[in-house]
């Protein structure tokens, strides 16, 4: 769905208090959710205004996103 909210809170709405303890503890787990975070309002806003970008740019951001998640979720996982 163009447009949807996948921030790292409405992604992982069960882990709320550890990506709060994280961003408050851990410098690394802080910049990379605000660097996905900041990915994902990138890629709404493109979606939003008709993707003005080339697909391949679209996807690599896309993709850059998806990187993130997963290493963001698996340092979540590990402190829990």
């Amino acid at each position: 769905m163009l447009g949807e909210d996948h921030s790292l809170v409405n992604e992982f709405p069960e882990h709320l208090d550890s990506i709060a303890q994280l961003t408050r503890s851990d410098a690394a787990f802080a910049k990379a959710a605000q660097r996905y975070d900041a990915l994902d309002k990138e890629i709404r806003h493109l979606e939003l205004n008709g993707a003005p970008i080339e697909d391949e740019s679209m996807n690599q951001l896309k993709h850059d996103r998806a990187v993130l998640k997963d290493a963001l979720y698996r340092t979540l996982v590990d402190t829990s």
